[in-house]
């Protein structure tokens, strides 16, 4: 990649998200024209459920049809900043706009969140293939970008140091890229092709008496098949199948619910 591919492939499509007093990063995975007919735009924004974890509360509440009470989530709206540049490496403006958290997974960390702005985004990070992704091998050069310790975004490369790491009974990969906190819902990206690989989530710490060590060079990402498999978790497919929608996805997660609260065929306790 020349510099010019580094900015708009690596930088740009990176954001900094705010979350009930805590704060992580970000990438851009979707900005399209919405289906429905109109002119605005629909925008989507890939991160880690510890980010925006906040956000969102579990009540249970009563349920009038089934007589019940019933968990249900409650999402508060998170803020997320969107950097304008010039002049290539320029930092221009930061605009904030308020998303709704559209999905999410405490045990997969990842969550999507959906901008409330019917502008387009200029700058989506490529998500490599699901296939190509089985494709990478130790020593793969990398970067990682992110919002380290709330900073503006910036990158570091390194390469990928291990490829079966499991931690909570997940897979991560680790690599070499320097992160700390704020990191987290950054991407890491291919070094040669500038697609996104990987969500930076973890980085390894080490207790030392009172105090904790960082160590910033054992960074450890969530793999695109995990993604892919939380997309397809969530019904989210319109995100990497253009065949899909926003709305379509939308409907199939309201008939998933449905069938959980009321049984395949959508009546009542009692048969009414």
């Amino acid at each position: 990649m020349n510099l010019q591919e580094l900015h708009e492939r690596i930088l740009y499509p990176v954001v900094r998200v705010r979350a009930a007093g805590a704060g992580g990063s970000g990438t851009v995975i979707y900005s399209q024209p919405d289906p429905g007919g109109t002119d605005e735009y629909q925008t989507f924004v890939l991160t880690n459920h510890h980010v925006v974890d906040g956000a969102i509360m579990v009540k249970d509440e009563w349920d009038s049809v089934l007589k019940k009470k019933v968990k249900r989530d409650v999402c508060e709206r998170v803020n997320v900043e969107l950097f304008d540049y010039v002049r290539q490496s320029h930092r221009n403006s930061a605009n904030v706009h308020e998303a709704e958290i559209v999905a999410y997974d405490q045990n997969e960390d990842l969550a999507i969140l959906k901008l409330d702005s019917p502008k387009p985004v200029e700058h989506v990070v490529k998500l490599i293939g699901r296939e190509e992704a089985k494709d990478i091998k130790l020593f793969t050069r990398v970067w990682a970008c992110g919002c380290s310790l709330g900073h503006d975004p910036f990158a570091t490369d390194g390469h990928i140091t291990f490829l079966k790491e499991e931690i909570d009974n997940r897979l991560f990969w680790m690599d070499s890229a320097d992160v700390v906190f704020g990191n987290s819902g950054g991407a890491l990206y291919h070094g040669e092709t500038g697609e996104q690989i990987g969500v930076t989530a973890r980085v390894a710490t080490m207790q030392l008496g009172f105090s904790v060590d960082v160590n910033t060079w054992m960074n450890f990402c969530i793999p695109a098949s995990r993604i892919y498999d939380f997309f397809d978790e969530q019904e989210f497919r319109f995100l990497y199948d253009e065949s899909d929608t926003f709305a379509a996805a939308m409907e199939r997660r309201k008939k998933r619910m449905e069938k959980a609260l009321y049984g395949p065929d959508g009546k009542r306790d009692g048969g009414e």
